[in-house]
């Protein structure tokens, strides 16, 4: 629709990471691009479009996290006529992207690292455009614009594109995987997976990706959605409600698993008010990282506001 491709990255699972080709009069964007491992998808659904690396002007980033971005250097390194957008505080990593290794090394250990992201490759600075809130991305005519959502991460935008009246949100709008759609439609949930999870800017920037009067979403989590509205105010919802749920927690003797345990519920409780067509254990092995991910967020929020944290 509209000449944008949804293209499976192939991250973690089938229908988990998605990024997108935007094609308008032969010239072409890329919004996200998933790892290195995706890159291979990523210029096949150029081929499938009937287009070549040297008709890509850009590529897009919502923020650097690497199921987004990891495979940025090397995505640009096929893409001879291509520029770079990102936020401004993402623009730097992807120019060094030392910190980003290093930071998720510390996570994942190096042998994992190497297996899910390769060896993250620097885009060079010439090629980098730093997109501040309202920077407008030309494609082909057609406007691609760009504005500040922090919440998910401080380092996050979000694309509008008029055209069909969508955005492109990256982890703002939430997560919202098929395998839950019933027919009551998509299924949604917030991400506040850490460092910067920030609920009041999360619900901000949601009301004002909502001001567009969006017809559609598309969400690297996954795929397009549709009845824009209802899904903004479940988020809304969720994002009071998991702020209650880890102040609950906050201060017992096992927060985290306490915590694990409280988000695991009341995602349940909400697949099954939504008809969702799985069954309850396999609802929770679907959200499983998410929900420790979640945990782990919100729990570097509290300790952020009472000052223990990192800033």
């Amino acid at each position: 629709m509209h000449g944008i491709h949804t293209i499976d990255t192939g991250y973690v699972r089938p229908r988990f990471d998605a990024a997108y080709l935007v094609v308008e009069r032969g010239r072409a964007a890329f919004i996200d691009c998933g790892t290195n491992h995706s890159v291979p998808a990523l210029l096949e659904a150029l081929a499938g479009a009937g287009l070549q690396p040297a008709d890509v002007d850009w590529l897009i980033l919502t923020h650097a996290h690497l199921d987004h971005a990891g495979g940025a250097g090397t995505l640009i390194g096929q893409l001879p006529n291509a520029r770079l957008v990102a936020h401004p505080r993402a623009a730097p990593h992807m120019i060094d992207p030392a910190r980003l290794v290093a930071g998720a090394t510390a996570v994942y250990g190096e042998a994992a690292f190497a297996e899910h992201y390769g060896e993250l490759s620097p885009v060079p600075a010439e090629r980098v455009v730093v997109a501040a809130d309202g920077h407008v991305v030309d494609l082909a005519g057609r406007p691609l614009l760009c504005i500040d959502t922090p919440g998910h991460a401080r380092h996050h935008l979000c694309v509008w594109d008029a055209r069909s009246r969508s955005w492109f949100t990256g982890d703002t709008f939430g997560l919202s995987y098929r395998e839950l759609v019933s027919g009551r439609g998509a299924f949604i949930l917030p991400t506040s997976s850490p460092v910067q999870f920030e609920p009041e800017a999360m619900q901000a920037s949601i009301a004002r990706m909502l001001a567009q009067s969006p017809q559609a979403m598309y969400l690297t989590h996954y795929g397009r959605v549709t009845g824009v509205d209802r899904l903004a105010g479940e988020l809304h919802e969720q994002i009071d409600a998991m702020v209650s749920l880890a102040q609950a927690c906050d201060g017992g003797p096992d927060r985290h698993r306490a915590l694990v345990a409280a988000l695991s519920g009341y995602y349940l409780e909400r697949a099954q008010a939504h008809a969702c067509p799985l069954d309850d254990a396999a609802v929770l092995r679907l959200l499983e990282m998410d929900i420790e991910l979640n945990a782990q967020g919100l729990e570097v929020w509290l300790d952020r506001a009472r000052g223990t944290g990192r800033p």
